[in-house]
């Protein structure tokens, strides 16, 4: 039971506040040498040597670091943050906004369209969640205040369209679980593509249904607000999305197509990332420079969790605690299916104190090969898993997007309001996760191993 009592305190101190990185190191190392001095006294042994035992255990801590550190998967991650992050300093937000908001503000619920839409676009270009919601929080935010949206509408809104940057390719999150789950990432990414645009569909739907049954809720703006040459509004709209989607296209489709590996497609992405802030005049070594330090800060905290999480599985597995884990797992009822239930509602409960990073990392090998053993396809249980990770962005106390919202919400939005606005969308994300666990051939995948 050494396992588990090291699990639950490794979430209590995160719960507490302590760093990740070092909560999961140094709760290894303690319970590995605790277990190898437990060990040596429980067979006759000496203290010196179980504390020897408990040393040795981490003898080869230095080859994991090491191959995580040569593990080309991974390499993907800073390449896609990278990418990120220069589109975000480029303002393609802004620009995307503006554009859309001229094209579906005369309709009911119009500009919270045009947020889950660039929301969307902003996810296949940039994928970086709290950039997503900041820029729509201070630009989309209070143009929707302006036109008497609903505060909780609006709020609810901005953070789930932010959010869509964990499922629609490129997703660090997918990379992450590529990773774990020891699976192509291009599958992932495949597998994803199609349940992300539900998502978007079921957002819109949502916004258009609640507009038409509370015409004060979503007003449309008055045709006297817009410029009037409409044509000229169209043509504008188009300008603002053609160079990011062309980007999705060479990022995405070489990766579809077999022409390159997610690792290659990134750097591409970094390339084209360059070349629109170079067209939008915003390309600058000193912008490119503080994007790099941004990037840099992300993925050390990624990888730091990483080695971490490595220690702590390690030691988790020595002293049995996988095997407690699987055996329980495995004798639950309904086979298959009570695996599935209790293994969704273990992350989503999870998500709603920590981090996605984390639970990959600590949870999920876990997890794999249980699901492995017992028949499940790795492609399908991966994508299941990433869908239930987005709603950690959402759910409260400790939703990321929820923070990122509340940094730039005017002091008219209080909390209360955003927490009100989350609840439906947070219920249509688990719709369409009991749609893909239901019917996971309507999106090309099978829940079985072939």
């Amino acid at each position: 039971m050494i396992g588990i009592v090291m699990f639950f305190v490794g979430m209590l101190m995160l719960l507490i506040g302590f760093p990740v990185a070092f909560t999961f190191g140094a709760v290894s190392v303690f319970f590995g040498l605790f277990s190898g001095i437990f060990e040596s006294l429980m067979d006759g042994g000496t203290l010196i040597e179980g504390f020897q035992a408990g040393v040795n255990m981490f003898a080869f801590m230095p080859h994991r670091i090491w191959a995580i550190m040569n593990n080309t998967i991974l390499m993907a991650v800073p390449m896609f943050i990278l990418m990120g992050i220069i589109l975000q300093k480029s303002r393609l937000a802004e620009r995307l906004l503006e554009a859309m908001g001229f094209l579906f503000g005369e309709v009911r619920g119009g500009l919270a369209i045009s947020t889950v839409l660039v929301g969307a676009l902003l996810a296949a270009s940039t994928g970086v969640v709290g950039a997503s919601v900041v820029a729509m929080g201070v630009i989309s935010l209070p143009v929707m205040l302006k036109y008497n949206y609903s505060k909780s509408l609006a709020c609810g809104t901005i953070c789930a369209s932010g959010t869509l940057g964990q499922i629609i390719p490129p997703s660090v999150v997918l990379i992450i679980l590529g990773d774990v789950f020891q699976q192509p990432v291009g599958d992932l990414f495949e597998g994803a593509f199609w349940p992300g645009l539900t998502l978007v569909a079921v957002y819109i739907l949502y916004i258009l249904i609640v507009s038409f049954l509370n015409k004060d809720t979503a007003p449309a703006i008055p045709k006297n607000e817009f410029i009037d040459n409409k044509m000229q509004q169209i043509i504008n709209a188009f300008k603002a999305i053609l160079p990011p989607l062309i980007l999705i296209i060479l990022v995405l489709g070489s990766i579809f197509e077999g022409i390159a590996t997610p690792t290659e497609s990134s750097a591409v992405g970094c390339i084209g990332a360059m070349i629109l802030a170079w067209m939008y005049k915003s390309f600058s070594f000193k912008m490119i420079h503080e994007a790099s330090l941004e990037t840099v800060k992300t993925t050390a905290m990624v990888f730091a969790i990483l080695i971490g999480a490595t220690a702590f599985s390690m030691v988790f597995s020595y002293t049995g605690g996988d095997e407690i884990v699987e055996e329980v797992m495995r004798s639950l009822p309904g086979e298959k299916w009570g695996f599935i239930v209790v293994s969704m509602i273990a992350i989503m409960a999870l998500g709603f104190f920590i981090d996605f990073v984390e639970i990959s990392y600590i949870i999920v090998p876990i997890l794999a090969p249980i699901a492995e053993a017992i028949g499940i396809n790795p492609v399908w249980y991966a994508l299941l898993i990433a869908l239930n990770l987005q709603t950690s962005f959402l759910t409260p106390p400790f939703g990321f997007s929820l923070f990122y919202l509340r940094g730039v919400a005017p002091s008219s939005v209080k909390t209360i309001d955003i927490y009100k606005g989350v609840l439906p969308f947070i219920l249509l994300q688990v719709g369409v996760m009991i749609v893909f666990t239901l019917f996971p051939e309507v999106y090309g995948v099978s829940m079985m191993l072939k």
